[in-house]
This record gives C-alpha cells, structure tokens and sequence, in this order.
C-alpha cells in the first residue's frame, strides 16, 4: 500500500500500530503467547516485545521485523517501507509454522480461512489511519 506521508512518519505510525497489535490481551493469553506484556526499549527496537511479538530487527525508518510464538505456531512479521512517489509504500510480510495436530488445525482455522489476509491487510490499513494528513 502507498501512503502520502514520508517514510519517518509512516515509520512513527507503524510503531504505534505495533504497540497494539497484541490487543485484545485475552486473546494473546488464550492462544498461549510466550510475550504476553510489553517491555524493553521504548520506540520499538531489537529487544523490545509487545503482546504477541518479540522484535527481532529495527530499522528506522526502512524495516521493522517481529516474531511470535504460541502453542500453534511459530510466526514473523515484518514491515518493510520504502519512498515511493511523493509517499511512502508499506508492506507487510509474514510467515509461520504450524508444528502438530493442533497446528494443523489453526492454520485451517486462520489460514485456510484467509482471515489471516483479512487480518493483516487491517493492520496496514489502522497504520494508514494513523498517518497524519496534511
């Protein structure tokens, strides 16, 4: 997606949007996340965890790389944001193993169903709402 904005302030937008990402907190406890509270190095950094995420690689204002783990599955999301135009274009990527029966059965329910697609095409879009307009 392009966002009218330079990349700094998508940058900024991104990191808030992390921040919550993790919400709603019963659902990071349910599924089990191995970081369940934010901590580490405020804005984001290598180190830094959110609920649900662990990052792994920062940097300002080109990437942003988090992990996750639950007990269906092993997962990455990164951010990556670039100048394009007179904006900014910001994709996310993500991968994932589902170890198990039970991991078979998660990716059906949140892979084969796309609402995984659905999910992170909405935290693109919340960043979005989050830039600032001129």
């Amino acid at each position: 997606m392009t966002i009218g904005a330079s990349p700094e302030v998508v940058w900024r937008a991104v990191l808030d949007q992390v921040e919550v990402v993790g919400q709603p907190s019963w659902y990071v406890r349910t599924i089990g996340c191995r970081d369940r509270r934010a901590s580490g190095p405020r804005p984001l950094a290598a180190g830094s965890v959110v609920p649900g995420f662990r990052v792994t690689a920062a940097d300002p204002p080109g990437s942003l790389a988090l992990d996750g783990v639950h007990r269906f599955s092993v997962y990455s999301l990164t951010f990556r944001l670039g100048p394009d135009g007179d904006g900014t274009r910001l994709e996310a990527h993500t991968d994932a193993t589902f170890p198990g029966v039970l991991g078979a059965v998660y990716r059906l329910l949140v892979i084969d169903s796309r609402l995984h697609r659905v999910a992170t095409r909405s935290i693109l879009e919340r960043i979005r709402r989050r830039v600032p307009t001129p």
